[in-house]
């Protein structure tokens, strides 16, 4: 009680009201994980090819959408634009419960749909960060993100049964309501936060310039840090999300996994997830927030290769669980540590479109990775494109950064050009 108590003070009341936003939408997301795809194939009986589409589409083309974002909101304050966000995808979200009462819900509205929370979701992440960069300390930052990532793991453990328990009582868009509810709910919380934020004035022409647009990569790029674990993170996450659809197809379809097992094997492994995040403050101060986040991510990359071996059955389940459980906690060390770099090593007046870039990019190599392994499983099968996923993912610690910058390079990178 009295830890609590002084984190409370460290990271104030306004976090408290910031974490409990995010809290409500997490677990509204995890209720909801796996909606649109259950929807698409249990409503309106679309096949692998259309719901694969439904995955790869929203995320492409939300990341079109979200492109010009963050150079617009690098001037505007923050906390507007996460309550703007959240509202979208409350409205957005409830358009699909009533469609589908009124017996008029489409493929086509599905798309839509989730291309708008994809866009949203790119917005809100990058205003958030930004936010968060002003609102806590800076040797506050790691225990602000480890909080965060905990609670987006504990939503994940706790969520997706109670989501499918919840299909199964009430109907298949039970979840997409809760989840709706969930943003505004989070919106609520954001505007109780109260912060005070300067604006700051744009320098530049009224008119967004075309080379605004790409200033969030010119930044990443450039960065001796930055650099490295964009790279990293962009080929890690693809390849990961990448395999997840061919999963089910292993095994729901070809190794017989009842769906009950299947949300098993998946959910409860992200209890290593939370202990991951927790663990990531304590390690980060004994042995340095550099070296373990380097190590955690070398060690996140040599797990899921073995997702290929899986059989029917017990010990096919218990793999997965292994496998998983390691992966998760390798993921929850490390997320958090790359969410305080990124906001440590990126100058104030960058944050936005920096941060609107990653996202971006994170959500494109997605959903062009999903397209190019659903090919690729077609032509070889699911076991061996999950197995190349695995292969490819071995390579990826090469890209992290070999060494720690100096502070006078963070110094550095956090002046105005």
């Amino acid at each position: 009680m009295r830890g609590t108590e002084r984190s409370e003070r460290r990271l104030g009341r306004r976090f408290g009201w910031l974490w409990a936003a995010y809290t409500v939408s997490a677990y509204g997301s995890g209720l909801g994980f796996g909606a649109f795809p259950l929807i698409a194939v249990l409503v309106l009986h679309c096949g692998a090819a259309q719901v694969a589409a439904l995955a790869a589409s929203g995320r492409a083309v939300g990341a079109l959408i979200a492109l010009p974002l963050g150079p617009w909101m690098e001037v505007r304050r923050k906390r507007p634009v996460m309550i703007a966000m959240d509202l979208a995808r409350f409205l957005a979200l409830l358009t699909v419960p009533a469609a589908y009462a009124l017996g008029l819900l489409t493929f086509a509205q599905l798309l839509v749909v989730s291309i708008v929370c994809a866009a949203a979701d790119i917005a809100f992440k990058t205003a958030g960060g930004a936010f968060l960069k002003s609102l806590v300390p800076p040797e506050h930052l790691l225990v602000a993100n480890g909080r965060f990532e905990s609670t987006m793991w504990t939503s994940t453990v706790v969520g997706p049964p109670l989501g499918g328990a919840a299909i199964g009582l009430f109907g298949p868009v039970t979840t997409i309501i809760a989840d709706a509810t969930s943003y505004l709910l989070s919106a609520l919380g954001i505007k109780a936060v109260g912060a005070t934020e300067v604006r700051r004035e744009r320098i530049a022409a009224p008119r967004m310039r075309a080379g605004e647009l790409l200033e969030g990569w010119r930044y990443i790029l450039a960065h001796p840090t930055l650099r490295p674990l964009f790279a990293n993170g962009i080929a890690v996450n693809g390849l990961i999300m990448a395999s997840e659809p061919l999963m089910a197809v292993l095994l729901l379809d070809r190794l017989g996994f009842a769906p009950w097992q299947y949300g098993l094997v998946f959910a409860a492994p992200c209890v290593g997830g939370l202990l991951g995040s927790r663990l990531a403050r304590p390690l980060a101060t004994r042995y340095g927030q550099h070296r373990v986040m380097r190590v955690s991510g070398m060690a996140r990359a040599c797990w899921p290769v073995g997702l290929a071996f899986v059989q029917p059955g017990v010990p096919g389940m218990a793999l997965v669980m292994v496998v998983q459980f390691g992966l998760v906690t390798c993921c929850g060390l490390f997320n958090p540590l790359l969410a305080t770099y990124r906001l440590e090593f990126t100058a104030p007046e960058r944050v936005a479109r920096t941060l609107a870039a990653w996202s971006v990019s994170s959500s494109a190599s997605i959903a062009l990775l999903t397209a190019l392994w659903g090919v690729l499983a077609d032509a070889v099968g699911p076991r061996a494109a999950i197995a190349a996923a695995g292969v490819l993912l071995l390579a990826t610690p090469l890209l992290l950064p070999r060494r720690e910058n100096a502070a006078a390079e963070l110094i550095a990178s956090a002046s105005p050009s």
